[in-house]
């Protein structure tokens, strides 16, 4: 089959988003080879990743991203990046006179950040354990598209940034291009004044300036894509971003409504400083966000590790492998790259890849644009056995938990499902049983990957559409992801037997395998109701009129609310597991 490249570019707005879109950049820095005599991935990077050239001549491998976010969000982070850095232009200074300089001293950086400045010029970590085979270090100040992946990839340090991660770019290990960051500077990301909290701000911020340089930057990206397949967009959905989401969608789908258009909605379990007020705010923002945004997506699924999208959520989901804290956005977000690393899968394989109109086209049947994401963080598969005796562990119950603040029916019953297991590298897909054995379950008796999978769910989902895709190739956790995994898990992320003896240091883990379900089903109805609920459950004019204050108008923000129940309702199955049509929907909408 063909493995022509099907570009995609990414969007990240806000502060989570870019928690999330950092750790999942790192994540695909890690999986890249640079060595030309390596057989050609599973994975596509040119899907994601653009190559290009320096100043100096040197190649440059950076991500087809734009990242959007608030005054004083980058703290070490150069807007413009360091890699096409032409040096200080010291042409237009006209001033003969006298100067004072007053220089502020920039932010302290953290182990993990020093750590990489030495590696980008040259220097020799005294931590690093490097290989003898390792690559000649560079010359002082020469950038190269291998001296994170490679060299980073073979110091054996753990670094502990708990403590010191305040901003995305804290754990960035990745070079960005300098058409990349955009920075809103009309709103502030700290302290109480000018704070961009409401969904309205957000919308009126697409124009003018703005609204110029998005547009450039887009067409920059646009325009070297050969065969451009979509748009993904992480986008935050508690503060004003919401409103920007909308809107930036609402122009992508303007103007390029021949692509695909997959928006995943972000929200952390916790916010720092958070009052009535402030959650009110995320609940109304949440709101509007949903309605405008799946409106304008191919597909919308929100992300978070939050039991809910209400006032009162209930506790974030437990994964049995992980000790992660999930009101830490570093840990949170960590868990939540990964999921997306795999249920992004379809749309970057090199070969039998879908592209993303086909994934939305597959989940989105009769309008319904709202999906939900499962995850196994991390699948639990013991290291030297079968994908069928992982499963046949499980026979219970399904092995993941909700991402996306949906709990699953429980009736057995989807609209469509797309599950994906990747990072099961070196271990069986199907049992090998000798002649004249018995299976001791039918998924021993099968004989590829793709039937076992898809017949394991379909014993929980007997009658619904489904899609299965199996990836080798792992989810490559090495620095500065965190080390959130318990002991159970070995090195390559696999359980191991026996566990190490108490006291003993657990090896870090390297990767780890990551099964993933992107599910359209009833179960969202009860999801976008509880939003319902909860949104019109007190009078807005009363509670919290300086919301409205930029927009939207009343009767706009009533017609969301109808039309997020009317979305709800779409979801709603009081058939016994028969679908509606699209045009008996309607009729009972009009009832």
């Amino acid at each position: 089959m063909s493995s022509v490249c099907r570009e995609v570019i990414t969007l990240q707005l806000g502060h989570y988003s870019n928690f999330v879109g950092t750790h999942w950049w790192n994540l695909q820095d890690a999986g890249l080879c640079y060595d030309p005599e390596s057989p050609p991935g599973e994975i596509q990077s040119d899907v994601m990743f653009r190559e290009g050239q320096t100043l100096g001549g040197h190649v440059t491998y950076t991500p087809r991203l734009i990242a959007m976010d608030l005054k004083g969000s980058l703290r070490t982070l150069r807007q413009e990046g360091s890699l096409y850095d032409a040096g200080k232009d010291t042409s237009a200074i006209s001033w003969e006179g006298s100067l004072v300089m007053h220089r502020e001293s920039p932010p302290a950086k953290n182990s993990f950040l020093e750590d990489l400045d030495k590696l980008d010029t040259g220097e020799i970590l005294a931590e690093a354990d490097f290989s003898s085979e390792s690559q000649p270090h560079h010359a002082a100040g020469a950038v190269s598209v291998d001296t994170v992946n490679s060299h980073l990839a073979r110091v054996q340090k753990g670094y502990k940034l708990e403590g010191s991660v305040k901003v995305w770019s804290d754990f960035l290990r990745i070079h960005l291009h300098p058409r990349t960051i955009s920075v809103i500077h009309q709103y502030n990301h700290d302290g109480e004044a000018h704070r961009l909290e409401a969904f309205g701000q957000g919308e009126s911020l697409l124009q003018g300036a703005l609204l110029e340089e998005l547009e450039d930057k887009l067409h920059f990206y646009v325009e070297e894509c050969d065969y451009l397949q979509g748009f993904q967009v992480l986008c935050d959905l508690a503060d004003g971003f919401s409103g920007l989401g909308s809107k930036l969608t609402e122009m992508l789908q303007d103007s390029y409504g021949g692509r695909g258009l997959l928006t995943w909605g972000l929200a952390p379990v916790s916010h720092p400083d958070s009052t009535p007020v402030k959650d009110l705010y995320h609940l109304l923002n949440w709101t509007l966000g949903t309605v405008h945004m799946a409106a304008n997506s191919s597909l919308f699924c929100p992300l978070t590790l939050r039991g809910g999208l209400g006032r009162r959520p209930g506790s974030p989901p437990a994964f049995r492998h992980l000790s992660y804290d999930p009101s830490l956005w570093y840990h949170s977000s960590s868990v939540l790259a990964l999921a997306l690393d795999a249920v992004t899968v379809p749309y970057r394989l090199r070969t039998n890849g879908v592209p993303m109109w086909q994934v939305a086209d597959t989940l989105a049947v009769s309008g319904r644009k709202v999906v939900a994401t499962y995850g196994a963080v991390p699948f639990p598969m013991m290291h030297g056995t079968s994908l069928p005796e992982a499963l046949s562990a499980c026979a219970d119950a399904l092995p993941w938990k909700p991402l996306s603040a949906c709990r699953e029916s429980g009736g057995g019953r989807c609209y469509g499902q797309w599950a994906t297991l990747k990072g099961f590298e070196g271990q069986k897909l199907i049992s090998r049983l000798s002649p004249g054995i018995k299976p001791p379950t039918p998924l021993h008796g099968l004989h590829s990957g793709e039937d076992v999978l898809a017949t394991y769910i379909r014993s929980f989902y007997q009658s619904s559409p489904l899609a299965v895709q199996l990836v080798s190739s792992p989810c490559k956790v090495t620095p500065p992801f965190p080390q959130i995994f318990h002991p159970s898990l070995g090195p390559r992320g696999f359980l191991q037997s026996p566990l190490p003896p108490p006291g003993s240091p657990a090896p870090p883990v390297s990767s780890v395998p990551i099964m993933t379900s992107l599910q359209s089903g009833p179960a969202i109805d009860p999801w976008l109701s509880e939003l319902h609920r909860a949104a019109t459950a007190f009078d807005i004019r009363r509670v919290a009129p300086s919301f409205l204050s930029q927009g939207p108008e009343m009767a706009d923000y009533e017609e969301a609310l109808e039309q997020l129940h009317l979305l709800a309702r779409r979801y709603r199955d009081d058939s016994g597991g028969v679908m509606h049509s699209s045009s008996e929907e309607d009729d009972d909408d009009d009832e």
